[in-house]
């Protein structure tokens, strides 16, 4: 058995012992009429503050297990403002909707006090099937403006939009989300192709002619050695190389 899976499995058997003792101590003590009233309230406090530290423990554990499985999400919009491309809710949750809900986790959004003016606070009730649960938020500006500061939206647009990105956001900060431009399916990204044998021979002719050592392109490409050059990055540095010999030889 893994060794760190059978250390979360004591881990858990003795809590749920330790809870099946204090449990056990006060049904007895419910059942017997001389009991002191205040050391009842003890125990139940006792057992309710040891309830809520183990359902702690296994919604982090279910927190941990699942962003384990999750892989960077593919950007799929892109805001003409600023000309950058990212992930849409849609996009996000569908793909972690499946593996969340998998682990126990359910989300739900709500607004809250206390933001900034002219923005709105997105709260995100995180529950675990467990017991345990935890709020996130974030304040996002709400103030109808455009990237330039012009007006560019009503109020309640202006609301709407805060709501939808601070989703998104809160989304992404939760399960710690990479969003990436290449969308890979849920898979691990491919291996990195490093030159070949015979670009290897190539490049050793051409340092040879321009009069250079492994130590200069190594420093040049930041690479430990000439076998760790990128299959993509040999044409650059080939031609670097040609530059090096014209250079000499005028």
């Amino acid at each position: 058995m893994n060794t760190e899976l059978a250390a979360k499995q004591n881990t858990n058997l003795t809590v749920a012992t330790d809870t099946s003792t204090i449990i056990s101590v006060i049904e007895r003590a419910a059942m017997n009429p001389d009991v002191d009233i205040d050391k009842f309230e003890r125990l139940m406090a006792m057992s309710e503050r040891m309830e809520a530290k183990r359902a702690e423990a296994a919604f982090n554990q279910a927190m941990s297990d699942a962003q384990a499985k999750m892989r960077p999400v593919s950007a799929d919009a892109t805001n003409p403002q600023t000309k950058s491309k990212y992930a849409s809710y849609a996009q996000l949750d569908t793909a972690l909707r499946p593996i969340y809900t998998e682990h126990g986790f359910s989300l739900s959004f709500d607004t809250g006090d206390g933001a900034a003016p002219d923005h709105i606070r997105v709260l995100c009730y995180v529950s675990h099937t467990q017991g345990h649960s935890r709020t996130y938020k974030m304040d996002m500006p709400a103030d109808g403006k455009g990237a330039k500061g012009g007006d560019v939206m009503t109020k309640t647009h202006a609301a709407g939009a805060g709501m939808s990105y601070g989703m998104r956001y809160l989304l992404k900060m939760i399960f710690n989300v990479a969003v990436g431009e290449d969308d890979r399916d849920g898979n691990d990204p491919p291996p990195v192709e490093m030159i070949s044998k015979d670009q290897i021979v190539e490049l050793r002719k051409a340092m040879k002619i321009a009069g250079v050592d492994d130590a200069y392109i190594c420093r040049k490409g930041r690479v430990e050695s000439i076998e760790q050059i990128q299959a993509s990055r040999f044409k650059a540095v080939m031609n670097h190389l040609k530059t090096l010999s014209v250079g000499e030889a005028q």
